[in-house]
């Protein structure tokens, strides 16, 4: 069924068809009504964490149990829960694990601005970045079936923008996630020195196999125009590009934002004659490119 639906609500959407069954958060706009929203699924056991560190290690544990899970907060707050975060990049996780946090460029409700997107490349987690509610709603039921492919949380980036914004999105109805049952493992799970020293090499194997997955990654698009221009974006500068643009450009539309792709940016630059960027806030994009040469 299509209907009309908010960023946030449509992520709620999507944390209810991919089975997930835990979400505790901390509430901070503008990813507050993720969880307000999600609350009204009865198959999903919502909460308010006393701040966004316990929300993430809530989730952690419910993951670990067997169960999805998730987590919301806005930008700042995943400066609070950045110590689970970068542990849980080298545990990873039993069933799927998803962290949405939601940047607020311009300072609508915020007291500082800040790209979540360094978060990710730190901590060496995917992250995905949709660009209007339809894209939430699919990213947030991706998100699950890559976490537990790849063995990692997956962080989903909203913004103001996306996050308060409505668009068509196509529902569908709940799946359950895969059994996954509960096995002690103390050499993943539990990072003493000792183990957390073995698994770095476990996390840098999986941020290759994440790269190639970039390649080839359906989120990530080529939307060919005019040759004379062509631009690197995603979220809401996508929308930006195509309401200026329209079809005069080409675009490579990227919805996966970490890791970016290698040979779909080299293979799109060599198809445009001139080669630009928009993003907000700071130059990932840009950085990775002059990288690339």
């Amino acid at each position: 069924m299509k209907q009309l639906m908010l960023g946030n609500a449509a992520v709620a959407r999507g944390l209810y068809e991919a089975g997930c069954c835990v979400i505790s958060s901390y509430p901070g706009t503008p990813s507050t009504e993720i969880t307000e929203e999600a609350a009204k699924f009865d198959d999903i056991y919502c909460e308010w964490a006393p701040n966004e560190k316990v929300a993430m290690e809530v989730a952690f544990g419910a993951s670990l149990a067997g169960k999805r899970s998730f987590c919301a907060m806005k930008h700042v707050g995943l400066n609070v829960a950045a110590d689970p975060l970068f542990t849980v990049a080298y545990t990873g996780v039993n069933a799927g694990m998803v962290i949405a946090v939601a940047d607020d460029p311009g300072m609508h409700s915020s007291q500082n601005e800040q790209d979540s997107r360094h978060y990710a490349i730190a901590a060496k987690l995917p992250m995905l970045e949709p660009a209007d509610s339809a894209e939430a709603l699919a990213f947030t039921r991706r998100a699950y079936e890559i976490s537990e492919e790849f063995d990692t949380p997956v962080i989903l980036k909203m913004c103001t923008r996306v996050a308060h914004s409505q668009s068509i999105v196509e529902t569908s109805p709940r799946t359950e996630g895969p059994e996954r049952p509960y096995e002690k493992n103390i050499a993943k799970y539990v990072m003493m020195p000792g183990n957390a020293i073995r698994r770095h090499p476990v996390v840098e194997a999986r941020m290759e196999k994440l790269q190639a997955y970039a390649e080839t990654c359906p989120f990530n698009r080529t939307e060919m125009g005019g040759t004379e221009l062509g631009i690197i974006t995603s979220g809401t500068c996508y929308q930006y590009v195509k309401e200026v643009f329209g079809d005069s450009v080409s675009v490579l539309k990227l919805g996966m934002v970490h890791p970016l792709p290698t040979q779909l940016i080299r293979d799109f630059a060599a198809k445009v004659q001139r080669l630009g960027g928009v993003e907000e806030l700071d130059g990932v994009i840009e950085t990775h490119c002059k990288a690339l040469g």
